[in-house]
């Protein structure tokens, strides 16, 4: 059961946060009993940080539709019935059928991890994005706003064809980005000191920030998903 906590100013995620996390990763930890007995440490060094972060940019404009995913896992199909997941994420603007690129952070036992885009592709948004991809004009656009970012570090990814789309030569000129099926700007970090810091909030919207160009480009030659938005859980 969640505990209700009072929202502050964000002052980063002290070390108990990544020591959680380390400590829910070994042996045995990953069970109710365990999580029960450090709940307390869960909600005041993790989820609560997590949502000041949330709440200050929210103020900045960044969206006020953030979310803390559950910790819980969705283990109804899979092999792998460790009820919790090993890390703690949440996002702006995560909803299917939306016409503006989503903002996510996760903390980890490794760190943090920062990232914006477009996190799924419905079959119609999947058609304009390779549609604009193929065009030399609009395609040859992301190529150059991609090269920009990762010159500055940063990771341009999504999950991707292992072959050529249907329909497509596999020597297009441009057919790594075709053979994207999401489409994402990220950077992780290793635990640091500035992480315990209010400095963690500028490392994260940089990132967001950074990503700011190809959300642009995807929010005008991708855009909102025309289908019924899936099921998603949280």
């Amino acid at each position: 059961m969640s505990v209700a906590l009072r929202i502050g100013e964000f002052a980063g995620f002290p070390p108990e946060a990544f020591g959680f996390y380390a400590e829910l990763t070994r042996d045995d930890n990953n069970s109710r009993a365990w999580f029960d007995e450090h709940r307390d440490t869960y909600e005041h060094a993790v989820r609560l940080p997590m949502e000041e972060l949330l709440d200050r940019a929210a103020t900045d404009g960044f969206g006020d539709d953030g979310k803390v995913f559950r910790p819980n896992r969705d283990v109804r199909f899979s092999k792998d019935k460790r009820p919790y997941k090993e890390h703690c994420g949440a996002v702006i603007g995560f909803r299917s059928g939306t016409d503006r690129a989503g903002v996510y952070v996760q903390v980890s036992a490794e760190g943090m991890r920062a990232s914006t885009g477009y996190w799924e592709l419905s079959r119609d948004q999947l058609d304009r994005f390779r549609r604009a991809v193929d065009d030399g004009r609009t395609g040859g656009t992301l190529v150059r706003l991609v090269q920009a970012v990762r010159d500055e570090g940063f990771e341009v990814g999504g999950s991707e064809l292992k072959r050529a789309p249907r329909g497509f030569d596999p020597t297009h000129p441009r057919i790594e980005l075709l053979r994207h099926k999401r489409f994402t700007v990220s950077r992780s970090w290793p635990v640091a000191p500035w992480m315990h810091t209010p400095e963690a909030y500028d490392h994260v919207v940089a990132v967001w920030r950074a990503g700011q160009p190809i959300n642009a480009w995807l929010e005008r030659h991708v855009g909102a998903a025309a289908e019924p938005p899936r099921r998603r859980g949280g």
